[in-house]
């Protein structure tokens, strides 16, 4: 008794007719089911992998804005250097000593009344052309009001020298034709540079 092959029934599925299976035939595929419209799509996957995009040659640019940049520092830090430099240089020879300075300065603002003259005796860190200037304005005021007035001063005197300071002090005087007095005590303080200078009055 002859048994039916165990993978199942003999015979072709339903609905497809029996074909005889011929060795060497390819067999046709079956029909595509129609999508249900009720079931929802799968999700879409992820896009493929993309690598990233080679970075571009932009070291030469970057190389050029960093040493634009540092050439920008160090003319902006040179700029600041001179400017101090030449702040606190002195235009001239100063005088030989602190007592010289004071003198020199008394005489410009006092005898020749010269705010200029006066103006270069003084230490560049103090120069201030309009204090000055207002000084002897006001020295040349008193001059007008007041009968021949006459200046004089004592024997600038070094109270104090410590290296490239020093304080002086002098007594000014001033005698009108009518004989009116007046004194006034001033404390200079003296600075050495390219020689000694006028820094500060008291």
């Amino acid at each position: 008794m002859t048994q039916p092959p165990s993978g199942g029934p003999t015979g072709s599925p339903a609905g497809q007719p029996d074909v005889p299976a011929t060795p060497g035939a390819a067999v046709p595929p079956a029909p595509a089911a129609a999508p249900d419209p009720s079931v929802p799509p799968p999700p879409a996957g992820f896009p493929p992998y993309q690598p990233p995009a080679a970075p571009k040659k932009k070291r030469g640019v970057l190389i050029a804005a960093v040493a634009l940049a540092v050439i920008l520092l160090l003319c902006a830090g040179g700029g600041v250097v001179t400017f101090l430099t030449l702040r606190n240089a002195e235009s001239g020879e100063g005088a030989k000593e602190p007592t010289v300075a004071v003198d020199q300065f008394l005489t410009a603002v006092y005898k020749d009344r010269d705010a200029g003259r006066a103006t270069a005796l003084v230490c560049s860190s103090s120069r201030d052309e309009e204090k000055i200037a207002a000084k002897v304005a006001e020295v040349e005021k008193y001059v007008s009001a007041h009968q021949n007035p006459r200046f004089r001063w004592s024997s600038p005197k070094v109270d104090n020298q410590t290296g490239d300071r020093a304080t002086v002090t002098t007594k000014v005087t001033v005698t009108t034709a009518d004989e009116k007095v007046a004194d006034q005590d001033l404390r200079f303080t003296v600075v050495k540079k390219t020689g000694w200078w006028v820094c500060e009055v008291a």
